[in-house]
């Protein structure tokens, strides 16, 4: 099931209307412009961050924004245009914890297309133990496997990365992992 694009009632090149439908050769509804033709594209956000090592720890952020505030996860959010997705989980790393980080491998992509997001997590190297929570983030701690708040973790994405990461870190060596994450069902009463 692809979810419908959110509405866009004008056009951000030339102002007037847009009405949805399918451009020549193309295969899904866009927003086009009536006046211009511009077609606008609504494409997957990327999110991107960074289980960040330290030893045989790493560093989890409490959340100070929603969704899921006061919940614990990597370093990580929504890439910005003109950077790579390294320079972002870095730049995420170092907005949400005041973390420096010298990304070493690309780890964990996951797929989330009810809400039309991809995650992208990288392993890196912390510089320093100069760290502390940015402005989205209510705590900033190192923690070893036995101490990570499982129950508490914010997201499924980040979960199961962790899940992979201490599997591997066991077996000695450390695959690249890829998954889709389902919606939940809802609970019944």
């Amino acid at each position: 099931m692809i979810p419908a694009p959110t509405a866009i009632r004008f056009c951000s090149d030339c102002g007037a209307p847009v009405v949805l439908q399918v451009p020549a050769g193309d295969t899904h509804e866009r927003h086009v412009c009536d006046r211009c033709q511009t077609i606008h594209y609504q494409n997957p956000k990327m999110v991107v961050g960074c289980i960040a090592e330290w030893d045989d720890r790493i560093l989890l952020c409490r959340r100070a924004i929603e969704p899921r505030h006061g919940l614990w996860t990597v370093p990580a959010g929504f890439m910005e245009n003109g950077e790579t997705t390294a320079q972002g989980a870095a730049r995420e790393t170092l907005e949400e914890a005041n973390a420096r980080v010298e990304i070493t491998a690309c780890y964990a992509l996951y797929n989330i297309p009810h809400i039309n997001q991809v995650y992208i997590l990288f392993r890196a190297r912390l510089l320093d133990l100069d760290f502390h929570p940015g402005a989205e983030s209510l705590e900033t701690v190192l923690v070893r496997e036995a101490d990570v708040p499982w129950d508490l973790l914010a997201f499924a994405t980040v979960r199961n990365t962790l899940r992979h990461y201490f599997s591997d870190r066991k077996a000695g060596h450390y695959d690249f992992h890829m998954g889709t994450i389902e919606p939940m069902a809802p609970r019944s009463p």
